[in-house]
């Protein structure tokens, strides 16, 4: 296989690839060695020096990660919030927006199941409604129908760019030129996009956008982020604030930082911010547009594979597909497939009914077998988990 990405040295980078074969990139990828390496570094630090002495000495490093997020999703620096996960990142946009009876949030079939449950409670508490954009033949979102949809009324478009129940990757930028003309926000959920494709805010032209550091990023657990147009920070009040998110200026008054760190927390895992930032930067020197060909590449040859497989059905829809590959095994749950997998060292995962509920249902699933690629698998890897699908009794 093609391409400029050193395999050899981002294996050797990778710890973790001595032990087992992981196909669990969309759940939690394994790190690389500098980005455990600045973790542990800062850590050691802090039980050295003290935790307010160490962020005091890391003060560069930190600001590093601002900018190496707002290079990876072409924004600004000031732009870029760091917050705990994706969901805190989302609902945090969320939940700053304001709607009220009769008022529309659009969204699509596949839609996370975390997502659509803070959609109902809006919904339930303000009076607005969540309606579904139907998905065109290929399974993607219908931007015709989006378009079609549009009214005074709707307030948000929300869509989550790759679901994660399947490899679809959503048509983000002409949602974004539905969005922009008819002048209604949109959020993007790019949890599992952010690192294995390239996402660019201004070309999407999203006005929100969240995704985490633990799965295509390869950084941290316990890290995400938030970006959110300059130009859109009076139009989303921080659902929470504390004395970094604002100024206690008089008795009865605050003023809110002057940029998207209003939606932080003062508390923060400065270890965990420190190794997003080198996780984002290593993405970068091997390049997204490259990561994106490799990643591509290895699900088409597993999904090739998988599919010659008597009894197997590859799952995934979308006319654009990425990393992540779902499959089901005729005669075999799906929890049932991951265990054997998983006692031959191969790590995949279960996307489940709940997880996406509408698009499941009307596929008429419970569950899939999620095999999540990344630019550091092989191509032996690939063979060897296909063998052992192949070879279930």
């Amino acid at each position: 296989m093609t391409g400029t990405i050193d395999l050899a040295k981002v294996r050797a980078d990778t710890p973790g690839v001595a032990h087992v074969a992981h196909f669990d990139n969309a759940g939690s990828a394994l790190p690389p060695r500098p980005v455990t390496d600045a973790v542990i570094g800062h850590l050691d630090l802090e039980s050295r020096v003290g935790g307010y002495e160490a962020e005091a000495r890391a003060r560069r490093r930190i600001a590093f990660t601002y900018d190496a997020v707002a290079a990876l999703v072409n924004g600004h620096r000031d732009e870029v919030a760091l917050v705990e996960n994706a969901t805190v990142a989302w609902r945090t946009a969320f939940y700053g927006l304001r709607f009220g009876p009769g008022d529309r949030i659009l969204t699509s079939v596949a839609e996370y199941a975390s997502n659509y449950i803070a959609y109902l409670q809006t919904a339930a508490r303000t009076g607005a409604t969540v309606e579904v954009v139907p998905d065109d033949p290929d399974g993607q979102l219908d931007v015709a129908a989006l378009e079609r949809m549009i009214d005074g009324r709707v307030r948000l478009i929300a869509v989550t760019h790759v679901p994660t129940n399947g490899g679809l990757v959503n048509p983000a930028a002409a949602i974004g030129r539905v969005a922009r003309a008819a002048g209604v926000p949109l959020l993007l959920d790019a949890c599992q996009s952010v690192g294995q494709i390239p996402v660019d805010v201004a070309a999407i032209g999203c006005d929100m956008l969240s995704a985490t550091g633990r799965k295509y990023l390869r950084g941290p657990r316990g890290t995400g982020f938030l970006w959110i147009r300059r130009s859109f920070w009076d139009r989303v009040e921080p659902p929470m604030l504390d004395l970094h998110a604002a100024t206690w200026v008089a008795q009865d008054r605050y003023e809110l930082r002057g940029d998207a760190r209003r939606y932080e927390n003062w508390e923060a895992d400065v270890a965990a911010r420190i190794g997003l930032g080198v996780a984002v930067d290593y993405a970068l020197a091997l390049g997204i547009e490259e990561i994106a060909l490799r990643v591509a590449a290895l699900a088409e040859r597993l999904r090739a594979h998988l599919a010659e497989i008597p009894g197997v059905t590859v799952r995934d829809r979308g006319r654009v597909r990425c990393g992540i590959v779902t499959f089901t095994v005729d005669g075999r749950p799906a929890e049932a497939v991951k265990d054997a997998l998983h006692g031959a060292a191969i790590n995949v995962t279960v996307s489940g009914r709940s997880s996406t509920l509408i698009d499941m249902s009307a596929r008429g699933l419970d569950a899939v077998v999620r095999a999540s690629v990344h630019y550091y698998n092989d191509e032996t890897e690939i063979d060897r988990l296909v063998r052992t699908v192949g070879g279930l009794e």
